[in-house]
């Protein structure tokens, strides 16, 4: 049973990012994810401004004038949503990173599934909490985003290798696939790059500007949600918080370079921001890229 709370939720939820898919979204993805391939589909005379290459030899030697072939795009895509459920996401200054990831895995499986696309879901920490296989519908569509608002996950640490291994060993035909992350791990680029070799790997990274930039509010008792570990920090000291800044800065750089160097496309977004711009901006300059 989902509790009443989760379905008003979800609700809210399906208004507002139904709205932002028809509006926003709906033209843009179409236009970026555009299919796999183009199947034949039939074969019809010529007439004046078809190209000749289309020109089908064999069909047109038997019936004495020219025919063409015709192809039609293979449309159906498969879109897989790997979200990360790990304890970290349980923080954010204006809005938890798991309720955020939440809506624009809404938005991102609308998309989808207004283009009669299949979206698949799979919820990670440190192990592989639960997948569900691609599938249509709008019953399919609320089903997701309740797993993603109410699932609770049964580890709190991150690790994003497995999860990369368990979509590659589940997930033979292509497929789009976004990571939504905050990417707090280490040891997944072997997996990220062949995956990214097999699939359309898009990373979506989310983070909270306190993740990166201490406020000097004095001393501060602050707890990994992960690991569980406990430090006092004294914010007034500006050498602590110019090093902080520096060890985060530099981190986001290196997470740059290996999704560029892994041909992997990458998003970043602040719980503190809307995500409708960036997301907009990203498809954007897919279709100019096609």
């Amino acid at each position: 049973m989902v509790p009443r709370e989760v379905l008003r939720r979800v609700r809210r939820i399906e208004i507002r990012t139904r709205h932002m898919v028809q509006e926003l979204f709906g033209g843009e993805y179409h236009s970026v994810f555009r299919g796999q391939g183009m199947d034949f589909s039939e074969v019809r005379e010529y007439t004046p401004g078809d190209e000749v290459r289309s020109i089908d030899w064999n069909v047109s030697a038997r019936m004495g004038h020219p025919f063409v072939k015709v192809f039609q795009e293979e449309r159906e895509l498969t879109v897989l949503l790997a979200v990360d459920l790990s304890a970290s996401g349980d923080f954010g200054s204006a809005r938890l990173k798991r309720e955020w990831m939440a809506e624009l895995g809404a938005v991102l499986a609308f998309s989808a599934l207004r283009n009669q696309d299949k979206v698949g879901l799979l919820l990670f920490s440190d192990r592989i909490e639960t997948y569900v296989p691609p599938a249509k519908g709008s019953t399919h569509s609320l089903r997701l985003i309740r797993d993603l608002l109410a699932y609770e996950p049964r580890g709190t640490g991150t690790r994003i290798a497995p999860a990369l291994d368990h979509i590659a060993r589940l997930q033979r035909k292509k497929a789009i696939v976004f990571l939504l992350s905050d990417f707090l791990d280490e040891g997944f680029e072997r997996p990220l790059r062949s995956l990214a070799r097999r699939h359309d790997l898009i990373a979506v990274s989310i983070r909270d500007p306190f993740e990166w930039q201490l406020p000097p509010v004095g001393l501060l008792h602050v707890e990994d949600p992960e690991s569980g570990e406990r430090h006092w920090l004294d914010t007034r000291d500006p050498a602590l918080r110019r090093s902080f800044e520096e060890g985060e800065n530099e981190a986001r750089r290196q997470l740059e370079r290996l999704f560029s160097q892994a041909g992997v496309d990458h998003i970043a977004l602040s719980t503190t921001e809307d995500y409708v711009l960036p997301v907009t901006r990203f498809f954007r300059m897919r279709s100019r890229r096609r």
